[in-house]
């Protein structure tokens, strides 16, 4: 079995029982591209507040854990990884979900700047080196009740 399939497997399992493939709730953030589908539990950040903090100071993750960073609207937007102690990838997508760039193992406390490169309104947080294992790339959708008109819409 393949790296990509077991990386899936762990993300699904840890994730717990299945439910119906792309469910919609706040909690659960769905992909789906060539790769199949992905599931994260997630944690939002869809205030000035929350956005701020992140995932500083967390010391491990889950590979089925992650962030959902939610804007107002789609912007340019950047992030750093001051205070952060682990790894992560950035999954940055437009207003429908769509992803637009994906920056793969962020640096632990670097405070170079990571762009989006092309306006965001979502940017999904995981373990550094899990897009790469799952074949998460541009063009990927995600699915959430925070996405409003999205590519891959809630039931």
């Amino acid at each position: 079995m393949g790296s990509r399939a077991v990386a899936l497997m762990l993300v699904l399992a840890a994730a717990g029982p299945l439910e119906a493939a792309g469910a919609c709730r706040d909690d659960t953030v769905w992909l789906r591209g060539p790769f199949g589908e992905a599931r994260f539990s997630v944690d939002l950040a869809d205030s000035p507040q929350e956005r701020s903090r992140g995932l500083m100071f967390v010391e491990r993750m889950p590979a089925s854990r992650g962030m959902l960073f939610v804007y107002p609207d789609a912007r340019p937007v950047a992030f750093w990884m001051k205070n952060t102690l682990i790894p992560l990838d950035m999954i940055f997508a437009d207003g429908q979900g769509v992803v637009v760039r994906v920056h793969e193992n962020a640096v632990p406390g670097d405070l170079t700047s990571i762009p989006s490169g092309a306006p965001a309104q979502f940017v999904l947080e995981i373990n550094g080196g899990l897009a790469r294992q799952l074949g998460i790339a541009p063009g990927a959708e995600l699915r959430h009740p925070a996405i409003e008109g999205a590519a891959w819409p809630c039931n």
